[in-house]
């Protein structure tokens, strides 16, 4: 049995309590947070975990195997690093740092210690992104030309990140697992705060690669409506991925262009226009964080590497350092 604690019981805390508790082959030994009413939710919810308000008691708790972390990314590193250096195994909650140079130090340290360190990418471990994976391994989209997201809203602002490290890190943590890890060549990132003393909530992101693949990622807190769509266009077919969708998330079209020699002088080539069927695959519908939460432990009693591991977790913050660098310059363009 894998002993769990928690630290941090605010808006993402109680999700993992909860998956981790009724996972098998787990236990939730101990939650920690600073706000006393919360630890007493816990305890009104689940009479047998321990609380603390001190997380120095839960990490040098020897009862404890692994720590989950679920508190605001200013605080992922230090956290991580004291509960790595305690020997436990470490579950950080997106993104899993501020820069890129804190990562660095908890791959290392985990390494080391020969200790699991997992991302909290929950959508990686979504059925719909797992079956938008399996028909682009299998080549049913062709070559891949664009990632196209709105992932837009109204609030919750955050005081220590921005938007980008908000939202559109979701995006960049799905198209690091539907792509195998490409890497952007460079960033470009424009955006605005609109309330005094906070960082942008409002931001556009387009990451350029090498080759013809290019995507774009828009995010906002100031939206009148939630919106969660995705477009992902392919030489033989396009997806459209709206997870606000309560049946039909994801949507496969066998639409695109054919480019043909014209016989024309005045043009060159011709457009053809294709429209075909539109198909709704079925794919898990398991929650994604009971997936994650599933992997996690398999990961540490067995110590196999998660899908996203601290490396996955590093290309992703990397992506958004850079995207700050190019906010603070107007949209310059930030090479990686």
């Amino acid at each position: 049995m894998l002993n769990i604690g928690v630290i941090g019981y605010g808006y993402w805390g109680p999700n993992m309590v909860r998956n981790f508790a009724e996972a098998s082959g787990s236990h939730v030994e101990m939650v920690s947070d600073l706000n006393r009413q919360r630890l007493e939710l816990v305890h009104s919810r689940y009479p047998g975990i321990r609380v603390t308000m001190d997380h120095r008691e839960l990490l040098h708790d020897p009862k404890v195997d692994a720590v989950v972390i679920a508190t605001p990314v200013s605080t992922h590193f230090p956290l991580a690093m004291e509960a790595l250096k305690a020997g436990k195994h470490v579950l950080v909650e997106k993104p899993m740092t501020a820069v890129s140079e804190e990562a660095y130090k908890l791959i290392e340290e985990a390494e080391q210690r020969n200790l699991t360190l997992m991302v909290d990418h929950t959508f990686v471990y979504m059925g719909a992104v797992r079956k938008i994976k399996q028909l682009m391994d299998a080549g049913e989209l062709g070559e891949i030309y664009y990632y196209d997201s709105t992932r837009v809203n109204l609030g919750l602002f955050q005081y220590d990140v921005n938007v980008l490290f908000d939202l559109a890190v979701h995006d960049l943590a799905i198209m690091e697992f539907l792509l195998d890890g490409l890497k952007p060549e460079a960033v470009s990132a424009a955006g605005k705060s609109h309330v005094v003393g906070r960082p942008e909530d409002i931001a556009y992101l387009t990451l350029f690669f090498n080759s013809p693949f290019i995507a774009h990622i828009s995010v906002n807190w100031l939206s009148p409506v939630k919106v969660r769509q995705t477009l992902i266009g392919g030489s033989k077919k396009m997806i459209v991925f709206n997870d606000l969708e309560p049946n039909e998330k994801v949507k496969v079209y066998d639409a695109g262009i054919t480019v043909n020699d014209s016989q024309d002088k005045i043009y060159q080539t011709m457009v053809e226009y294709r429209m075909g069927d539109i198909w709704v695959p079925q794919f898990d519908r398991t929650e994604a964080l009971k997936v994650e939460a599933a992997l996690f432990i398999k990961c540490v009693k067995e110590g196999l590497t998660p899908d996203t591991d601290g490396e996955a977790g590093l290309r992703v913050v990397s992506i958004l350092e850079a995207a700050n660098k190019s906010l603070a310059e107007q949209g310059k363009m930030i090479y990686l």
